[in-house]
């Protein structure tokens, strides 16, 4: 049975698909360009928590557009630690030694746990505007491209809606649907490894033997992002606000079959205690017995997909990962996807509703040769940091690394790292 959603409304509607990161800050951005917006989200509440989320960085300007999102700027301040200090350091674990290949003093990030920033920027918008419970079905565009028709099921009931919009925003993520519909051939590409995660949450026990040691082995952390490079494999290491560790460990493998449309993959407690004993053979003591107490560790497989030189058809545009997949490496996903956010809000605000094609245009021009620079680039550290051969044939080796090759390690080598984009002052 199909039911047809009606919207009151004065101005242009946008229909957002997805409700994580990428909806929600499309919304912000939307709704102060005097657009109504509706975002369909599959999930039948908004998260409290996520069993499967991780920690993130965020950059200076990613921060600053936050702030400005949120009713009191210093929420965001409150809910992060900073990440001051970027070290590489490599890891002979036969020898039982490690020693430091670069180390950048004056980085800027700051950590934050997903379930917290999608809590504060979910919190600063109306609730009547999204609608859970919402799985996206289909849509279609009119004969004349002013308007497109969107449907979807409502879980609770088996009944699908109709939902019709000026402009559908594609915020459902890197295996998205909508990309399909246009880009039927476009595949994902394994990157030859996935990662063990894990947050470690030691709120009960701040003063826990393991975190003690922990914090001996990695001196500066609550400000450092901590790098460990070992033969053909790298772990990453920083502290949350709210006494929380994240850890995750990159192991290059063959792609694992899993039957779910899903990057993300549960794991037995065969899986774990495979993983632990491999850990022992890998990490210090110290960062083995933390991943040893991480409750529900998880494995993401890491994708990208050579850049994406079109992000809009029509009125539907892609924001996110939807519009740039991308490996986690430079710790550019969820900062690109704000600035997606951002960057079509202001087009979209200085073209109008009525030039919504100029408008888009505009937004894949910014857009488009900054990601796919950033894509290639994320893509190439996770190669120098997994030992994976490279294009000249060679792989990195920490023994014997040279400072130019130590410095392609750093954050701080992502093309247009630190800039800020015209459109947005």
């Amino acid at each position: 049975m199909k039911e047809k959603y009606g919207w009151r409304k004065k101005g242009k509607t946008a229909v957002v698909v997805g409700g994580s990161i990428a909806g929600v800050c499309c919304a912000h951005t939307l709704t102060a360009a005097g657009w109504e917006v509706v975002v369909l989200e599959k999930s039948t509440s908004p998260p409290t928590g996520s069993p499967t989320g991780a920690g993130l960085g965020l950059d200076p300007l990613a921060r600053r557009l936050i702030q400005s999102w949120l009713p009191q700027s210093h929420l965001l301040q409150n809910s992060t630690l900073p990440l001051t200090i970027d070290q590489n350091q490599a890891t002979d674990a036969e020898k039982n030694i490690r020693w430091t290949l670069t180390r950048d003093e004056n980085f800027n990030l700051r950590a934050a746990h997903w379930a917290d920033l999608h809590g504060l920027l979910y919190n600063a918008l109306p609730s009547n505007i999204f609608l859970w419970g919402h799985l996206f079905l289909s849509f279609s565009i009119s004969d004349d491209k002013s308007k497109v028709k969107v449907n979807t099921k409502v879980i609770q009931t088996g009944k699908t809606k109709e939902i019709v919009g000026d402009l559908l925003i594609a915020a459902d993520g890197c295996l998205s649907s909508i990309r399909k519909s246009f880009l039927p051939e476009l595949k994902l590409r394994y990157s030859g490894y996935f990662a063990w995660r894990g947050v470690l949450d030691f709120s009960n026990n701040e003063q826990s033997e393991a975190v003690t040691n922990l914090r001996g082995a990695y001196p500066d952390l609550g400000k450092c992002l901590y790098f460990d490079l070992g033969h053909r494999t790298h772990c990453v290491l920083y502290e949350l606000s709210n006494a929380k560790i994240n850890w995750i460990w990159y192991v290059n493998q063959p792609e694992p079959e899993h039957k779910t449309n899903s990057v993300t993959m549960k794991v037995s407690s065969d899986m774990i205690k495979k993983m632990h004993q491999e850990a022992e053979k890998l990490w210090v003591p110290e960062l083995v017995k933390i991943i040893k107490e991480t409750k529900e560790p998880f494995i993401n497989i890491i994708y990208d997909c050579d850049p994406i030189q079109q992000i809009f058809w029509d009125n539907v545009v892609l924001v996110g990962d939807a519009a740039h997949p991308t490996t986690p490496h430079g710790l550019r996903s969820t900062n690109m996807t704000i600035l997606d956010a951002a960057i079509l809000g202001k087009c979209l605000e200085k073209w109008g509703a009525e030039n919504l094609s100029s408008a888009l245009e505009e937004y894949q021009s910014i857009r488009v040769p900054i990601t796919s620079k950033q894509v290639l680039h994320s893509r190439l550290l996770g190669q120098i940091k997994q030992g994976l051969v490279l294009a000249d044939g060679q792989s990195f080796d920490p023994k014997r690394a040279s400072p130019d090759e130590c410095w392609q390690l750093q954050q701080k080598s992502m093309p247009f790292f630190g800039d800020i984009p015209p459109i947005l002052g």
